[in-house]
């Protein structure tokens, strides 16, 4: 795009304000500049255009057509630009944060309490990155995140959130109430994509339950949680599954827990970097994870 070719914008001002109050000296106490500037900037306008602008009285300055025409064009083009400047002045400056968790706690323990954040910040713009593998949260991948682990991650400030037990559960109408028939019903497994198996699974549990012919590697197969836990609702099998995670359903009870043993996991933390503790945006973020229910609050690092 070519470059626009306009005269001076301090004469452009001068003509406008000249032509509002349709005298020089007005247009020079208005913008603080002598009224022999204004006219010199008036004449130096007329001259590039080739136009005169003014019919000069002794005590007035009355618009040619020509003049007319531009001071039409300048008082719009500087009324638009002065709303614009008091709309920048007056919005309130957003920002944007991004937090990275897994799919099953975004949509099963976060999404429900975003309402809390908009009322208490309306200026940060959330942003959940789902995924199972952990990323950088280096300001341009994630900001923060929620980890399940011990808790140890350098350079970073770990806050428990809640601790994580694993058991199992199905829907109360396979009527199952004793491990012995576990292996009449299929078996649903979460196994994240690229995963040949998780470190609390079926096969884990069945070194502690030691049920007789249970067929470990055997039954469906989800990459999300959030599926393995839908099929398990809708009867579908016997999931493994994060007691954290299915709490409404087993309070609701559309899942129940027929038997143990449970197994204890790792519990989850809230991390984001040392270098940033006293971020504000990033503090607001953490005052509303540690305020949604099942937040625990216990700083590690």
């Amino acid at each position: 795009m070519s470059p626009r070719r306009l005269p001076s914008l301090s004469a452009l001002r001068a003509f406008e304000a000249a032509a509002r109050h349709e005298s020089a000296k007005q247009a020079a106490n208005e913008l603080s500049v002598t009224a022999t500037a204004i006219s010199h900037h008036i004449r130096g306008l007329e001259e590039s255009l080739g136009v005169a602008l003014f019919v000069r009285k002794p005590r007035q300055l009355l618009l040619t057509p020509q003049g007319r025409e531009l001071f039409q064009s300048l008082e719009a083009a500087f009324d638009s630009i002065g709303d614009a400047v008091a709309r920048l002045k007056t919005a309130p400056s957003r920002q944007a944060v991004t937090l990275s968790t897994t799919p099953a706690v975004a949509v099963r323990w976060l999404l429900s309490w975003v309402c809390m954040l908009r009322e208490v910040h309306p200026d940060i713009d959330l942003r959940i990155h789902a995924s199972h593998e952990p990323v950088a949260l280096d300001g341009v991948t994630a900001d923060l995140a929620i980890r399940y682990g011990d808790g140890q991650w350098p350079g970073l400030i770990a806050e428990k959130l809640f601790d994580n037990t694993f058991a199992p559960v199905c829907s109360l109408y396979l009527n199952l109430n004793d491990p012995a028939d576990l292996p009449k019903h299929p078996l649903i497994h979460f196994r994240p994509q690229g995963a040949l198996a998780t470190p609390l699974d079926w096969a884990g549990w069945q070194k502690r339950a030691k049920v007789a012919g249970l067929d470990v590697s055997a039954g469906l197969v989800f990459s999300d949680e959030t599926h393995a836990i839908s099929a398990a609702i809708g009867g579908q099998g016997v999931a493994l599954m994060s007691r954290p995670l299915i709490a409404d359903e087993l309070e609701e009870g559309r899942l129940v827990q027929p038997f143990g043993p449970e197994l204890e996991g790792k519990p989850f933390y809230l991390v984001y970097p040392e270098n940033r503790r006293d971020d504000p945006v990033i503090l607001a973020i953490r005052d509303w994870v540690m305020q949604v229910p099942g937040g625990l609050c216990t700083a590690v690092g």
